[in-house]
């Protein structure tokens, strides 16, 4: 059952999963969740694999141009990590590194830090930092993040209820922290339904064949392309991501360049 959370209050609104109160009910309509998210500046959360189903069959309901890829992708998986500072982290050190690398280096980092959290890597020494793999780059970026937790200027768990837009400028704004880092974070560590990985290579080739458009998309031109699916952009991606998936098993001759991330971290959450 999908939920939209009011700010400031414990309340949610949820809006029923049942395949048979979906096609009759007008809360289900997309255009209504739309509405009442700027209005209300209420926020969808995809904190399972219900709440994904719920926002993918509302988004075929409404654009019918997700029909035929929904037929051929089936209901992707709900892709979910660790939230707080060790989930950005994890992402970060993951930057620009192979899976296997990324892994290695974040094995180290979990090993030698227990807890790991910003307090501790906060009072760690950068040359301690350095021989467990971090470059002297993102040893800045996550430094600066555990000061601005420490002191209280910045809030992730925040950003799971604001606007996914703001919550992006939000990160982007923190050293280090680019869109895709900004948008990984928000959608699969804090299950933001809004969350639009626009400079995703993946999802750029995936829409640029679904949507049959000459050319792929930039991360600009992805932005107005994705406004129908407001305020499920997030759900939007998880199918998109798997388009991408049956595309390139059946051609073979997509880019490898293409295929988005998926930097190691902590294991998923489970609920």
């Amino acid at each position: 059952m999908l939920a939209l959370s009011i700010p400031d209050s414990p309340k949610r609104v949820f809006i029923p999963s049942d395949p048979a109160v979906r096609h009759s009910i007008a809360f289900y309509d997309i255009r209504w969740m739309r509405e009442a998210s700027r209005k209300f500046s209420m926020t969808i959360h995809l904190s399972s694999q219900s709440d994904l189903e719920d926002a993918v069959h509302a988004l075929v309901m409404q654009d019918t141009r997700l029909k035929p890829i929904f037929e051929l992708t089936g209901m992707p998986a709900l892709r979910q990590r660790e939230p707080g500072f060790a989930g950005l982290a994890a992402i970060v050190c993951g930057q620009q590194l192979s899976t296997a690398s990324a892994g290695a280096i974040w094995a180290r980092l979990a090993a030698a830090f227990d807890p790991f959290d910003h307090h501790a890597i906060g009072k760690a020494r950068a040359d301690r930092l350095g021989r467990l793999g971090l470059s002297a780059a993102k040893i800045k970026t996550l430094k600066h993040i555990a000061r601005e937790l420490a002191a209280e200027r910045l809030n992730l768990e925040v950003l799971a209820e604001e606007d996914a837009d703001a919550a992006h400028h939000t990160l982007i704004a923190l050293p280090g922290i680019g869109p895709w880092t900004a948008d990984v974070y928000l959608l699969f560590c804090l299950g933001h339904g809004d969350a639009w990985p626009a400079g995703d290579l993946a999802v750029q080739e995936a829409v640029k064949i679904g949507l049959g458009l000459k050319e792929r998309p930039t991360a600009r031109q992805m932005m107005p392309l994705a406004e129908p699916w407001r305020p499920l952009r997030g759900a939007a991606a998880h199918l998109w991501w798997s388009y991408y998936r049956v595309l390139k098993k059946r051609e073979g001759v997509l880019p490898d360049s293409a295929t988005p991330a998926a930097a190691p971290g902590p294991r998923a959450r489970r609920r």
